[in-house]
């Protein structure tokens, strides 16, 4: 016997498009042997699809596509189908094995976990009982996600007669969340002494990417088969009197590679499904526009990439000569706006208003603030998605410019540590340079003033990084960051920057989030606050 695993990318809300690519993906496994397919959780609708679970109409479209689904399949083929579900006045976050025209039987998912990215409780009512049912012979449980995270329902399933356990998910990435995946399916297969079959969603939804990697482990705890990361793929699974065979394994990604892949692909599903023709961005000659240049073109292609150099007075001619350097390496469409004439232009206009005053972050901010508006102005004239090109380091602190760098729709690396971003810009030159060695090695500047460089005003970066990290992904205090060994005035000024600027976080643009807490939905911290932590 074998079954197939469709390690699908569901489109929110498109739900009738959705039922259509799980019948391409059951008929594409019927036309190789297998008479099972499994998908992941609420591939019907798409995940997460938040407060459009409260309208009745949305529900109705469900149920119409899995309708249509269940007729439209072979007369012996069956699909395991994640969907929400309507029934007894709750909201269910369900699976359904749908066979010979109708539903055979569903399960709804026990654990709604309500913590990090998550609010299922939100949403959903969780469900009691196991749902276990027979296929060639063989009994297989049923599990939603985050019923793999938490003891009980496995066992349920095991009482209640299952043999193997299958898993559907929509299990987002962060750095290292695989590793986490292997530990949890484990304890439940110690818990139960069955094996698990582990199919798991693919794609980019606004903030969250979700890469696949859908495994098999055996009753023993042994990895049998692994699907590629960030891929969509079909999978097949072989079983032997209920036991699964071993299979292909896919070697693991490099920390480098896992977080290109995700921000590539997180990229280029915002893009593509939201109907953008491309993206403009602007090109500044430092190392974060060029990082986010190389990954908007693998991700678009470069003819869907448009870099624009905007220099002023404070511009360095490196910068300028590398920016040039790296558009035509990489063969975008690439444009030099100069904004030194505007710039005079704004001068002019406010020098009565600021008479008496010297030149400060007032006009540092201008200038961000004249690019931002000429880059929102290729936007409304071409359609093209801006993205952004701050960093998370500088997104923590506060580093960028309201109405200026951060005026934009997509923050691509806004979950990027300044310190990952030199890791990547060393892989992209990997094989070839892409990102002229110049770009890498030089110290970063804004190039806002004369003589400007980024440590001028914060600590190095490996030094804010680390508390970054600790205070925003971890919850330290700034006595326990202390303690880590950082010099307390360096935590004081980095935990203090992070607090006062949660109001540049709220008007930013939404970006791909690759670390365990980004700045986003997992992270909610009030603006109006008089608690210093300290």
């Amino acid at each position: 016997m074998q079954i197939a695993i469709a390690q699908m990318n569901s489109m929110v809300g498109a739900m009738q498009d959705n039922a259509q690519q799980i019948l391409a993906y059951a008929q594409q496994a019927y036309a190789q042997g297998a008479r099972l397919l499994v998908t992941p959780e609420l591939a019907l609708c798409g995940y997460p699809p938040e407060d459009l679970l409260f309208r009745d109409d949305f529900h109705q479209a469900n149920a119409h596509a899995l309708s249509w689904l269940a007729s439209a399949l072979p007369p012996d083929m069956a699909v395991l189908v994640g969907h929400p579900q309507q029934a007894d006045g709750n909201r269910y976050n369900a699976a359904s094995l749908i066979h010979s025209g109708a539903i055979q039987g569903t399960y709804f998912k026990h654990h709604l976990p309500n913590y990090s990215v998550f609010d299922e409780a939100r949403y959903f009512q969780a469900g009691e009982q196991a749902y276990v049912f027979e296929w060639q012979g063989t009994q297989f449980g049923v599990l939603i996600c985050a019923d793999c995270w938490e003891p009980g329902p496995a066992l349920k399933a095991a009482q209640a007669g299952a043999q193997v356990l299958i898993a559907l998910n929509a299990s987002p990435y962060h750095i290292d969340k695989q590793r986490t995946r292997y530990q949890v399916l484990r304890e439940r297969i110690k818990e139960t002494g069955l094996a698990m079959v582990y199919a798991n969603m693919v794609g980019g939804q606004d903030e969250l990417v979700f890469d696949g990697s859908s495994m098999v482990i055996d009753a023993q705890g042994t990895l049998l088969q692994e699907l590629p990361a960030f891929e969509s793929q079909l999978g097949f699974v072989y079983f032997k009197h209920h036991i699964p065979q071993a299979g292909h394994i896919c070697a693991p990604l490099s920390l480098e590679a896992a977080v290109y892949a995700a921000l590539c692909l997180g990229l280029k599903d915002y893009v593509t499904k939201n109907g953008f023709p491309g993206v403009v961005l602007g090109l500044s000659g430092g190392i974060d526009s060029a990082l986010t240049l190389a990954i908007a073109v693998d991700a678009l292609g470069a003819a869907n990439v448009k870099a624009v150099m905007m220099p002023s007075t404070f511009t360095a001619n490196i910068s300028i000569s590398d920016a040039q350097t790296m558009a035509q390496r990489l063969n975008v469409t690439y444009s030099s706006l100069p904004i030194q004439p505007m710039y005079d232009a704004f001068c002019t206009s406010l020098s009565d208003e600021f008479a008496g005053t010297q030149f400060d972050t007032t006009e540092e901010n201008l200038q961000a603030r004249i690019r931002g508006m000429l880059l929102m102005a290729i936007s409304n004239k071409f359609g093209s998605l801006v993205l952004t090109t701050g960093n998370k380091s500088e997104t923590a602190v506060g580093y960028s410019t309201l109405y200026g760098d951060m005026a934009g729709g997509f923050a691509l690396i806004k979950d990027v540590p300044k310190t990952m971003v030199y890791r990547l810009a060393r892989y992209c030159n990997r094989e070839h340079i892409v990102i002229p060695e110049r770009i890498i090695t030089r110290a970063p500047s804004a190039e806002l003033r004369a003589d400007q460089t980024d440590q001028d005003s914060l600590p190095p970066y490996d030094i804010l990084d680390g508390i970054m990290a600790a205070y925003v992904e971890r919850d330290l205090s700034v006595a326990a960051i202390i303690d880590l060994g950082y010099r307390r005035e360096d935590v004081l000024r980095v935990t203090r920057l992070i607090d006062r600027n949660e109001y540049k976080r709220r008007q930013a643009a939404v970006g791909v989030r690759i670390t365990a807490r980004g700045f986003g939905k997992d992270r909610r911290y009030p603006i109006t606050c008089k608690l210093t932590f300290e």
